[in-house]
Formats: structure tokens, C-alpha cells, sequence
């Protein structure tokens, strides 16, 4: 079975919305201000693309990455990468065509099928909406979280609110940094 990360930028206080800067979100480009850039806070970030196999993610991020990764030297190793969105609203003709493959899946059900392929692991970025779904569902097997000493309040958060079971999670790789963020990897626990 193919393992499921996610990927994300997260405040302290679990919001993930407009790290780039997305228009529309009062602390649009949080990853930006206020925070010292060092190299090596970020290494897991290259690291990714190394070991992924395929990067999966929702319609919003998708419109929002395609038009620009593809060309970034940032993230060259995406571009050959097959990719896969999950959307009930794109369209074979919304795809863009110089990122190489990228399949849409239509439901849950589908995403849970792509795991049981032969492959290795699928990173997913953005998509937090989604994210929260894949946590409901227990399609998720371990996060890569780079957090931001901030406290943003409002915003998008990466965790469901759903009332379910508590989900451990193991810890197996962590850092700080001298800028303040932290690298916590977790597994989930099943």
C-alpha cells in the first residue's frame, strides 16, 4: 500500500490558508512576514520531491500551483511526477498541458484506490478542505508539518472538526529552528 503525506505550512494555531499569499485572507503570505528564511528549516521541502511518486491534491490548489509550478526550478520535480486532482467540478479541459500527466479522481472511494497501487509515496500540498476528508476517512498515514510560531485565528484549518475517535500519532522526526519553526514528521497510528 502506498502511503498518503501531507505537506503544509501551519500556524501554531492549526490554520493553513494563504501561506503564499492568496489574495482574499487578511494574513495572506504568513510564511513570508515576520519570519527569518533559513535553508535548512526547509529541507524537507526538497526532500519530498526526492521521495514522493506522485503528488495529489484538490481542485482549489490545483488551480492555484498549476500555473506556476510547473515553470519554478523550486519545483522541477514535480513536473515529471504524475499527479492526480481530486475535484467533482474540473474538467479533462481545465487541466493545463505543460505538467505532465494528471488524472482527476472523482471521489474519496478513488483516492483509496490510487493507495492500494504499486508505487511509493503520494505527497499532498494545499488542499485543506480535502485534507480534512482524508483524515475523516483514515486515508492519511503520516504529516510533514512546518510550524510557524504564529497565531493566526481565523483561516482554514488543516485538522476536521469532526466529533470521531481520538487518532494517535507517533513522532519520528523533529527539529527546531533559531527562526522559530519547527519540523514535526508524524505517523498515524492505526
Amino acid at each position: 500500500m502506498r502511503k498518503l503525506i501531507v505537506s503544509a505550512f501551519i500556524s501554531l494555531d492549526g490554520v493553513v490558508e494563504a501561506p503564499g499569499g492568496e489574495p482574499g485572507y487578511r494574513n495572506s503570505g504568513w510564511t513570508f512576514k515576520d519570519v527569518e528564511f533559513l535553508p535548512e528549516a526547509f529541507e524537507i521541502k526538497g526532500r519530498e520531491q526526492k521521495e514522493a511518486t506522485a503528488i495529489l491534491m484538490g481542485r482549489t490548489s490545483y488551480e492555484a500551483f498549476s500555473p506556476v509550478w510547473p515553470d519554478m526550478e523550486d519545483f522541477a520535480d514535480y513536473k515529471a511526477m504524475p499527479k492526480y486532482v481530486v475535484s467533482t467540478t474540473l474538467g479533462e479541459d481545465d487541466l493545463v498541458s505543460n505538467w505532465g500527466e494528471t488524472t482527476i479522481l472523482r471521489s474519496l472511494d478513488e483516492v483509496a484506490a490510487l493507495k492500494e497501487t504499486e508505487g511509493g509515496p503520494i505527497i499532498v500540498h494545499g488542499s485543506a478542505t480535502l485534507n480534512q476528508a482524508f483524515s475523516d476517512a483514515g486515508l492519511i498515514d503520516r504529516y510533514h508539518l512546518i510550524v510557524f510560531p504564529l497565531l493566526l485565528g481565523a483561516g482554514k484549518r488543516l485538522f476536521s472538526a469532526t466529533d470521531k475517535d481520538t487518532q494517535k500519532l507517533k513522532l519520528v522526526e523533529h527539529e527546531a529552528y533559531a527562526n522559530g519553526l519547527q519540523k514535526n514528521v508524524f505517523d498515524v497510528i492505526r
